[in-house]
């Protein structure tokens, strides 16, 4: 046998394996297979066989040239594939699609920056896969320019996908610091990350009921929560082409103000909660009487004001009780610091009315309690008491929360309205994840206004990406498998999960005696299996060298196929 190369006019060359023989005296030749379609260095290395050449030395000198991370990347390749993502980022095979995508893998695998990105990619099975090796950061970032291009038509793909009439929508605003100074997005405002002073970026997520991410805006960092609120809405219906739909908001996304205009949209509804001062106009007028709840510590009770709303009162006894021990131990240690005020002032150390003033001004404002106190500062002298009536007011409203609502309870009983809005949480993991230790949004590199949208915008993609895997891997993670169950448990007490999720918790395993793992640790897992290449004399692109994937264990394996198990 002998492998033969065949010229085939303008195409390339056919590689075939042959067998010589004899017939009637004359040497005859037969084709036994095509083998075109191999890489030249399996071609190579068969044709060494043939002529009885060693294709590796007898004794131990074949060695692993390349290593590259695969496993990892080629899960979350494949949820993109269940998914069908490219086809809704564009319809069209791209590089730059191809390199969206990579960015995308690369941000659910390991968050970095586009320079860092580029490095680390290098490392992996990607490039290859995706015939990218030549690619840098500056194709990333021309990537993403062509990105944000599409983002209105691959968020109406989303939500064509995903969203219904009259279906709920929620909506939440959020806030990542940004490096730099440039930006115009790049405002000083209210900071959710706790960064005073810091320059930072808004945004707000659109999703649907179960949390599952369809659009995104970026804000400039000083844009209050509801003045984003209608431009959103209004996408929705006339974007999205939801004629009905009930846009569910906490009690500072949607406001009075904000209420006034959605009456004005056909066929908006809302789910929102009212502000404390509006809890406790119900209060004092006796709509809202202490020991009126049933024993759901949830009612139904109407007012003037809010005709043609539902109102349902609930009350959550946990959160009541941990709202008193804080307010006690605050009030506690204020008393505690004016004490010491006081002390100083009968040893001689602090005089004066406006030197006394700007001591106890700094210990009241310390734990913000100043409302509850009354005080009396003399050139010499000074007296506190605590306002146990302003106290006690307060802490009628302990755990004490009002949903508002127009729908009727034909379209949502007062336990689901409840619950509706109490979906927000998934909005909130959302941004837990987008922000921190997941996709790493923040901080913000980008000078370019253009440029932070889309890296905003690739992000919640890639938490798009992020969120039906964890779905699938429900059953390998410590999450709670029993969602269903959220629809039906009691809509006012403190959630409470499955009895096999608690047992998952407190055991750290799963039913089968394997350990369970964060979405993080079984992603990490998955980066042990490989692709190395092995030659016999160190050339990584010498003709005998090749190529093995690491074989999956059976927790890989598991974790594989369950990806397997996305549908959309």
């Amino acid at each position: 046998m002998y492998i033969a190369t065949v010229p085939n006019r303008s195409s390339p060359p056919a590689i075939l394996l042959r067998e010589s023989y004899r017939e009637g005296g004359k040497v005859c030749s037969r084709t036994l297979a095509n083998l075109s379609h191999l890489p030249p260095r399996q071609i190579e290395a068969l044709r060494r066989v043939l002529r009885g050449e060693e294709v590796f030395p007898k004794e131990g000198a074949l060695e692993k040239v390349r290593d590259r991370a695969h496993g990892a990347v080629d899960a979350v390749q494949m949820a993109i594939g269940r998914l069908g993502l490219e086809r809704i980022i564009d319809r069209r095979p791209s590089r730059e699609r191809d390199l969206v995508v990579a960015m995308l893998v690369a941000r659910v695998v390991d968050a970095e920056s586009k320079l860092a990105t580029m490095r680390t990619l290098q490392t992996t099975t990607l490039p290859e896969d995706r015939k990218l090796t030549d690619a840098n950061e500056d194709d990333l970032y021309a990537a993403m320019d062509w990105l944000l291009e599409r983002q209105d038509a691959i968020e109406t793909r989303l939500a064509k996908r995903h969203l219904k009439d009259e279906g709920l929508v929620l909506y939440d605003l959020s806030s990542s610091y940004f490096e730099g100074h440039t930006c115009p997005l790049a405002k000083l405002g209210y900071s959710r990350d706790g960064k005073r002073g810091k320059l930072q970026v808004n945004y707000g997520l659109l999703t649907d009921e179960r949390g599952c991410p369809l659009a995104i805006r970026a804000y400039a960092g000083n844009t209050s929560d509801s003045t984003t609120l209608i431009e959103r809405v209004e996408r929705v219906r006339e974007g999205f082409g939801i004629e009905e739909l009930v846009i569910v908001g906490d009690r500072g996304m949607i406001s009075e103000k904000q209420i006034k205009l959605l009456r004005k949209l056909q066929g908006v509804s809302w789910i929102t909660a009212l502000k404390t001062g509006q809890i406790r106009t119900l209060v004092k007028s006796g709509t809202l009487k202490e020991g009126c709840l049933d024993d759901r510590n949830l009612i139904s009770i109407e007012h003037a004001r809010f005709s043609d709303e539902r109102l349902i009162a609930c009350k959550n006894s946990e959160l009541a009780r941990r709202r008193a021990h804080k307010r006690q131990s605050l009030l506690d240690a204020t008393c505690k610091e004016l004490d010491r005020v006081q002390v100083m002032i009968s040893n001689g150390n602090l005089e004066g009315k406006g030197p006394i003033g700007v001591r106890v001004g700094k210990v009241i404002n310390k734990y913000k309690m100043a409302k509850h106190f009354t005080l009396e500062i003399g050139e010499a002298s000074f007296t506190y008491h605590l306002r146990v009536e302003r106290v006690a007011e307060e802490a009628a409203l302990d755990g004490l929360y009002v949903i508002r609502t127009p729908l009727s309870a034909e379209r949502a009983s007062a336990e689901q309205a409840v619950l509706h809005y109490k979906k927000l949480t998934q909005v909130e993991r959302a941004f837990r994840s987008m922000k921190t230790i997941d996709l790493k949004i923040r901080p913000i590199y980008h000078h370019l206004e253009s440029r932070v949208r889309a890296h905003i915008f690739l992000c919640m993609l890639a938490y798009y990406v992020e969120w039906h895997m964890h779905e699938a891997w429900r059953p390998m993670l410590f999450s709670d498998e029993d969602q269903a169950a959220k629809e039906t448990r009691d809509p006012v007490a403190p959630a409470q999960r499955s009895a096999s999720a608690l047992t998952k918790c407190s055991t750290k395993l799963l039913d089968d005696g394997t350990p369970a793992h964060s979405f993080r640790t079984l992603l990490a897992d998955l980066t042990t299996i490989t692709r190395s290449t092995f030659s016999a004399d160190g050339n990584p692109n010498s003709p005998q060298a090749f190529t093995m994937t690491t074989v999956p264990s059976a927790r890989q394996t598991r974790a594989l196929a369950l990806i397997k198990t996305i549908a959309v």
